[in-house]
């Protein structure tokens, strides 16, 4: 049987969302229908919104920050209920059959489909997703919290996870908006000594109260130079160019800096800052389903909350208006 949504779709770049129905069509054997109870907006919705990328199909309905309750579940589906409460995240579904996901890693399939690029995402009333793109929240997790944790959660989380960060090292986290919040309360969780870097100096002593040992400003090249061979990690969240080479610096022999902000210029590197030191630079794509679930589980149990601001979702324009002007604390949520 056929679903009818009803949800809200932008038509053009740079549009507005406005309301829009369509028809999902029979559930699939390996999917289920979700009940949507909010959305988080990510700021990879508004790039899509207005075709920063070049690839945004229209029309669209953005969203994948999604946290519902299941409705039905196809007929293949045995590790989901309905009435399960479960997270969604950038993917929507894999195909479970190439190199990448068979090694556990569908968060590079080439084959994964996006949760809303192609197919309605979650500002709606009802989604779908593939069952293995859908994690049953676990205790401790606040389902209206928790939209956040399913892109920004997990994409800080990785880089703590896949590189085998030890919970004694010294890490800096640059940029505290939506992802640099949630690094810190995350590498602070860890067990790491956490730095934060901040532009802004109203987000100095916030930085200290979301958990970070001390507070440095980035625009004040000194400070940089005077932390030099300090970290194991810098976590960079910001989507600007920066002084590179100087944050390089700041790293100690053999350490990282990781890369999540979609910064849209090639970034440059002096070789020397590489080669003599052994640092490296790396970024990475949101999660594995194996770091998804276990993500969830260690926010959980160090009851690691995003910080949100909420907003009915007919009010869905004054909140990316929110959300483009900068004055997000920390994300913004659709709600129900």
């Amino acid at each position: 049987m056929s679903t009818t949504i009803s949800a809200y779709a932008v038509h053009e770049p740079g549009g507005r969302l406005e309301p829009y129905q369509l028809d999902l069509g029979p559930l699939g054997s390996t999917e289920v229908e979700v009940d949507v109870i909010n959305c988080g907006i990510c700021y990879s919705d508004v790039s899509m919104i207005d075709n920063d990328w070049g690839f945004s199909p229209y029309p669209m309905v953005p969203g994948h920050e999604i946290i519902g309750t299941i409705r039905e579940v196809g007929d293949r589906v045995d590790h989901l209920s309905v009435g399960d409460t479960v997270g969604i995240g950038w993917h929507a579904s894999y195909c479970m059959s190439c190199r990448q996901c068979m090694a556990g890693d569908h968060n590079m399939c080439a084959n994964a489909q996006s949760t809303f690029i192609g197919r309605p995402g979650g500002y709606a009333d009802i989604v779908r997703a593939d069952a293995a793109a859908a994690f049953k929240l676990p205790d401790g997790v606040d389902p209206a919290t928790a939209g956040p944790l399913m892109c920004g959660g997990i994409t800080v989380f990785t880089p703590l996870s896949q590189l085998n960060i030890s919970p004694t090292a010294s890490v800096g986290v640059i940029g505290i908006g939506g992802l640099g919040h949630l690094a810190i309360k995350f590498a602070k969780a860890w067990g790491c000594e956490v730095t934060a870097f901040t532009s802004t100096a109203s987000k100095e002593q916030e930085a200290l109260e979301l958990g970070a040992h001390r507070a440095l400003n980035s625009r004040d090249a000194q400070a940089i130079a005077d932390a030099a061979d300090q970290f194991d990690l810098l976590i960079s969240t910001v989507n600007v160019p920066l002084d590179w080479d100087a944050y390089l610096g700041t790293l100690k022999r053999r350490g990282r800096l990781h890369v999540l902000g979609a910064v849209p210029e090639p970034l440059s590197f002096p070789m020397q800052s590489l080669m003599m030191t052994q640092r490296s630079v790396s970024s990475s794509p949101a999660g594995r389903p194996s770091d998804i679930a276990a993500m969830l589980e260690f926010a959980g149990r160090h009851n690691i909350r995003p910080v949100t601001e909420t907003f009915p979702f007919e009010e869905v324009n004054e909140a990316v208006d929110h959300l483009k002007q900068g004055n997000a604390r920390y994300r913004v949520v659709l709600e129900r």
